[in-house]
């Protein structure tokens, strides 16, 4: 086999695990980053809900559009969503979600060294700012 046919082979195997990473769950997306592709401002079209890989992290398009250079999943915020809630055996520290990627009832975090378990759905809140919408858990 040609050099050149196995690239090909080898782009197009790549081109339908990053097809097949779109069907995880949210949960699942931040265990298995490397299937996801990674973000790219070249134009590319992205749909609603499609999921990236960009600075380590699983950003979720909100918004179908052509990419720009400066419309990173971290620069574009009205464009992306990064996935906050790794799989549930992972408890990951709490992060300032916003409108979009919000904590929902039953996700965990660990916040200022103990874990908590939010009570409420779009929890856009710490433990500290908002206490009736988290439970300690250890």
């Amino acid at each position: 086999m040609k050099r050149s046919e196995l690239q090909m082979k080898v782009k197009s195997f790549r081109e339908r695990i990053e097809d097949a990473s779109q069907t995880l769950p949210d949960e699942k997306a931040q265990d298995n980053i490397a299937l996801y592709p990674k973000w790219t401002g070249d134009s590319k079209h992205y749909p609603v809900d499609y999921r990236v890989q960009h600075e380590d992290a699983v950003y979720k398009c909100l918004q179908e559009h052509d990419s720009q250079p400066t419309w990173t999943p971290t620069d574009a915020p009205s464009l992306w969503a990064k996935v906050l809630v790794p799989s549930p055996e992972v408890i990951p520290d709490w992060e300032q979600p916003d409108s979009t990627n919000a904590y929902m009832t039953g996700d965990k975090v660990r916040y200022n060294g103990k874990v908590y378990e939010s009570l409420i759905d779009n929890n856009v809140w710490s433990p500290e700012a908002y206490p009736q919408g988290w439970k300690l858990i250890e």
